[in-house]
């Protein structure tokens, strides 16, 4: 049994604009729609971030060699564009590093099977009481649409309730029938294993456990709010988030999902601000950081082999001032863009 919808889910998407596979879910592109003033708003916001624009990227210092992923963690033909393209570098290299590999995703799996109170909260206020009536009866609504129902949902931890939020019920069908998620992180992870190159986490299996630890109730309510744009028009949200990534344009994916919840979370702007702060700081910046060190002995062991590292993880990673190709840069690796026919590049 493997658990990467999950995981995967909470990890690149930070809570508010989750991707999913836009090939079983039948929706309109929200970019194509919007007020024109709203998208400048949208794309001058992704423009100010550093390395917004890309997915492929390759990192050199001396003799060591990191080749970057961005990754998507769902289903999409489309991955066959970049399997075709990195698939001979993986089976070269001296060490694929994910954010999970195998044995963290069986670890996290038999975890979660031996104890439920890692998603359940067994004592305490429950969702209903802790939300308004208008609130919660919108928030079960959603829920029962991805196959939790209600009296489940009301005892789950909100961090738990804000990634099912973010997951299309079209998706959650589709992970369904496929038996497991499907996306590139797994499809890198199977060309390593069929070339016998050694897979390591970037992380600690139980990281998803601990990332929201200190949260006061407050913040986890208000991470629920924020969530709920995304739930109320799923299948747009999938098709507009899925065509952002493979344009390679991973940061407009995260600035949409701000712009929205300032318009339909009802949170001020205040509010949302602080919880893209907070979600980004639990799921990204701090683990970024956590990143480069692992980067850099790998590379470091793989050097000694006259070999390289490919690392893939999911691409709302790169970008940023605490992004892991500015904290490479910071550390003395020199980064250029790799760009991939057929899929959407910068640099």
């Amino acid at each position: 049994m493997r658990l990467k919808p999950i995981l995967t889910a909470l990890f690149a998407s930070a809570l508010l604009a989750l991707p999913a596979t836009a090939q079983d879910c039948v929706g309109q592109n929200l970019f194509d729609t919007m007020a024109p003033e709203r998208l400048a708003e949208l794309r001058a916001a992704t423009d100010a971030i550093p390395y917004h624009d890309g997915l492929f990227w390759q990192a050199d210092k001396g003799d060591m060699r990191i080749t970057l992923i961005g990754t998507y963690h769902f289903a999409d033909p489309r991955h066959d564009i970049t399997m075709a393209h990195f698939g001979a570098l993986i089976d070269q290299a001296g060490l694929l590093m994910v954010e999970a590999g195998p044995d963290e995703e069986a670890r996290l799996a038999d975890a979660m099977k031996t104890d439920p109170t890692l998603i359940v909260n067994p004592t305490g206020p429950t969702l209903p009481e802790r939300l308004t009536d208008q609130e919660w009866q919108a928030l079960s609504a959603a829920l029962e649409q991805r196959n939790l129902p209600a009296v489940v949902a009301s005892r789950l931890r909100p961090w738990y309730v804000a990634v099912m939020l973010g997951i299309s019920p079209c998706m959650m069908r589709m992970v369904e029938k496929r038996g497991d998620a499907g996306g590139l992180d797994h499809l890198l992870v199977e060309r390593a294993e069929a070339a016998n190159v050694p897979i390591r986490a970037l992380e600690p299996w139980d990281t998803l456990f601990t990332l929201f630890d200190g949260m006061s109730a407050r913040e986890e309510e208000d991470m629920i709010r924020a969530a709920m744009p995304a739930a109320e028009h799923a299948d747009d949200y999938t098709v507009t988030l899925t065509d952002a990534y493979f344009d390679g344009e991973s940061w407009m994916i995260w600035e949409f999902g701000r712009f929205d919840a300032y318009d339909s979370s009802g949170l001020s702007r205040a509010e949302v601000d602080r919880q893209m702060q907070l979600a980004q700081e639990k799921l990204m910046d701090q683990r970024n950081a956590g990143w480069i060190a692992p980067l850099d002995g790998a590379a470091a062991e793989a050097a000694g082999q006259g070999k390289g590292v490919v690392a893939g993880f999911g691409a709302l990673h790169l970008p940023g001032e605490n992004g892991v190709l500015r904290l490479l840069e910071r550390d003395g690796w020199t980064i250029r863009p790799i760009r991939v026919e057929g899929i959407g590049n910068g640099g």
